[in-house]
């Protein structure tokens, strides 16, 4: 598990609490042990074995339990187990431009009042969808080395009112590591607020529920003047459990504010009726809907997971219809190299978009069209 570097000072005699590491050295991470909860099929055990060769399987064995052995296209399933569609390579590994946003190693300047800190390259369980497929789970140079090096930027930019620290998961990190991202940014006079951006609480909530100093940490540094965000990613009711509803309760009686990114996904939640559920049962428990994301063009995933926008828009209003105000609160974006964009509406031939955010100041809030087509997944297949 790649780790920053504090300085040597920092690191010295550190003693983590390694319960919820050891758990994860027992995650489902070969075919063999696959096998042990599913089924597969001679031919698919050899394919199988090719695309987890170039992207690692890792699963909790917390979120292989929810899944339904008798059926193949079990929505967790499709999530968490490789499929022999990640053999197609249609697509691009950075959809979103993080490349040319990178200031350094491990920081992402994008949008003005933002930073981005990829704090590792590891998760709890990794997301056959990843838009990060590229570093996740293999060695990479894109991780903050030196988070010093990391702070000091900020320091220095004083448009940055926030800090998103993500990765990989930030909450596979021992306790006093995350302790020390929060305790060097809160030094930081012109941060609002510091958010992680973790799949934790849906994949492993024990690491939530059984590690109290977590909790307290988020509770010191969670203020009244400098809130501490959880932005997750709940894709289907069926990850809405009793550990997983308990490890959120925790989160916000640790006066931490518990956001929601969806993505929609092809035989996950492509389902007016499935993703109304997911978005009600969320706000029934305490999770804000913030987003609900347009799979990225990725390699690997394009062709197993993004659904066509034309589509993708259909799904959502249809949704809409059977929500309250507070669980439709979401956008429906797509997270494009120029900024995140949300898709507004269809009329006639033509599909609208808004800039709810972008990398050019100038295009914050610009409303624009293009022809429709219906089977374009993305910007740049529009004319």
């Amino acid at each position: 598990m790649l780790v920053p570097d504090f300085g040597a000072s920092d690191n010295a005699g550190m003693v983590h609490n390694m319960t919820y590491i050891n758990e994860l050295k027992r995650n489902i991470s070969t075919l063999e042990e696959l096998e042990k909860h599913l089924k597969l099929t001679s031919g698919e055990r050899k394919k199988l074995q090719k695309v987890i060769e170039t992207h690692p399987m890792s699963i909790t064995r917390y979120y292989i339990s929810l899944i339904d052995k008798n059926d193949s296209n079990d929505p967790i399933r499709r999530m968490a187990v490789p499929s022999v569609d990640e053999l197609n390579l249609l697509g691009s590994y950075d959809t979103s431009g993080e490349a040319e946003s990178t200031k350094m190693p491990g920081l992402q300047h994008k949008y003005s009042q933002t930073a981005l800190i990829l704090a590792t390259n590891r998760c709890a369980t990794y997301c056959r969808y990843c838009f990060r497929k590229r570093l996740v789970g293999l060695p990479s140079s894109e991780i903050l080395q030196r988070f010093n090096d990391g702070v000091k930027y900020i320091e220095k930019h004083e448009e940055i009112n926030n800090v998103l620290i993500t990765g990989g998961d930030p909450f596979v990190l021992p306790t006093k590591v995350i302790g020390k991202f929060l305790k060097n940014l809160s030094t930081i006079s012109h941060l609002t607020f510091i958010r992680f951006g973790s799949s934790v609480p849906v994949m492993f909530p024990d690491r939530i529920l059984e590690d109290k100093k977590l909790l307290a940490l988020l509770k010191k540094y969670s203020v009244k003047n400098r809130r501490i965000y959880v932005v997750t990613q709940f894709n289907h009711p069926r990850e809405i459990t009793r550990k997983s509803t308990n490890a959120v309760d925790s989160l916000i009686h640790s006066n931490v504010i518990v956001n929601n990114q969806t993505v929609l996904l092809k035989g996950v939640n492509d389902n007016p009726d499935i993703l109304a559920e997911l978005q009600n049962k969320l706000t029934g428990i305490g999770v804000n809907p913030y987003y609900v994301f347009q799979c990225r063009p990725v390699k690997r995933v394009k062709c197993q997971f993004q659904v066509p926008l034309y589509i993708g828009y259909n799904i959502v209003e249809n949704a809409k219809k059977k929500l309250n105000g507070h669980s439709k609160r979401f956008k429906y974006i797509m997270s494009h190299r120029t900024g995140k964009i949300e898709i507004v509406g269809i009329m006639g031939n033509e599909i609208y978009f808004k800039y709810h955010q972008a990398k050019n100041p100038k295009n914050i809030g610009k409303f624009f069209k293009r022809k429709l087509n219906k089977t374009a997944g993305w910007l740049d297949e529009l004319e």
